[in-house]
């Protein structure tokens, strides 16, 4: 299956990597995609392509509530995309420079990420009035990240997803001193999961405090991971004193390559000198994952038989189902219907 699923909330960039006054051309799910933020500190987002002579818009500047591009000077509004002023214009000129608009693209900046609403027909307008809400991270209200990273996948976007949420690769490939070391030991896990709206979650249950990093959350810990499409994985540890949450997405640049985004946040308040630690941690930890899927590649280009097993594999077969049920909900014309059962799933790792 390698369709990339539209009507949905996407991050574009962690909102500290753009600065007021700043233009950032992307690729998202094959659309050039121009990301700002005005004087004003609000960000908004555009088609990266100015209709005059095809020039990406990104190579230009922000001026007051528009976008100019670098060729001509032809400006455009961030709200609606709509051209304002064409300098090269003289009083004699009849041409009605409101008709002339670049697609224009929800955006909003939530808990630290700015995030991008890709539609599946531009035709059909988007109603402001009727999208989805951006996901967030329940429990950390208007918390910004502590730490928001991304890396580069030379993948299709099922692939990384996959092998995100994959529990048995852990023993594998997250082998670093400081994660993993001496010979590996395997113990059965028995983990509940249950549907929610467009996804599923692990039910939260008690961990055994027995990592020295869980113990600084206190006591009576537990553990809630979250999967939603397109791709929003949110793992919280909640103890009886603080919490943390990893919060993981993957954007699709086209149908070979994507981009992983990972923010941290916790309520410890003097975790914040072990930021750059934590920071070259969370990289190296992405990293491993980056590095095996690039491997992967080495075979896929093959295009061999894959397989899925129970109980290992079974929430990357619920990724391909809850896929396969969204896009048959939207050529149909009907509500969504989540195809997946409360569960027990076993595995050993």
């Amino acid at each position: 299956m390698s369709t990339l699923l539209r009507d949905f909330w996407y991050i574009a960039m962690p909102g500290k990597n753009l600065k007021v006054g700043q233009l950032v051309g992307k690729k998202m799910l094959g659309d050039p995609i121009l990301v700002g933020r005005r004087e004003d500190g609000q960000v908004f987002a555009m088609r990266d392509i100015c209709p005059h002579r095809g020039i990406p818009l990104h190579h230009g500047w922000i001026e007051g509530d528009g976008v100019c591009c670098c060729y001509h000077g032809w400006k455009f509004n961030t709200e609606d995309g709509k051209c304002s002023h064409i300098p090269s214009m003289t009083e004699y000129d009849k041409l009605d420079i409101q008709r002339i608009q670049v697609q224009s693209y929800p955006c909003r900046e939530v808990q630290g990420n700015i995030w991008v609403y890709i539609p599946e027909d531009f035709k059909r307008g988007i109603n402001e009035l009727e999208l989805p809400s951006v996901p967030i991270i329940p429990g950390f209200g208007e918390s910004l990240p502590h730490i928001s990273e991304t890396l580069h996948f030379a993948c299709h976007i099922d692939h990384a997803v996959i092998g995100l949420m994959d529990p048995a690769h852990g023993p594998f490939v997250h082998t670093s001193w400081w994660w993993r070391s001496g010979p590996r030991k395997f113990r059965v896990k028995e983990k509940l999961y249950e549907p929610i709206r467009q996804g599923f979650r692990l039910v939260p249950y008690d961990m055994p405090v027995s990592a020295k990093p869980y113990k600084l959350l206190g006591n009576n810990i537990s553990i809630e991971i979250i999967f939603e499409l397109p791709s929003v994985r949110t793992e919280i540890l909640r103890g009886d004193r603080y919490q943390a949450c990893s919060f993981t997405t993957v954007t699709p640049i086209d149908e070979t390559q994507c981009e992983v985004h990972q923010s941290l946040y916790w309520t410890i308040p003097w975790m914040g000198m072990f930021k750059p630690i934590l920071r070259s941690l969370t990289l190296q930890f992405l990293g491993q994952d980056r590095d095996v899927v690039i491997k992967q590649q080495e075979g896929l280009v093959y295009n061999p038989s894959l397989m899925l097993i129970d109980d290992a594999d079974t929430q990357a077969k619920w990724y391909y189902r809850l896929k396969q049920e969204y896009s048959l909900s939207q050529q149909e014309n009907r509500p969504f219907k989540n195809p997946i059962d409360a569960r027990v799933l076993r595995w050993r790792s």
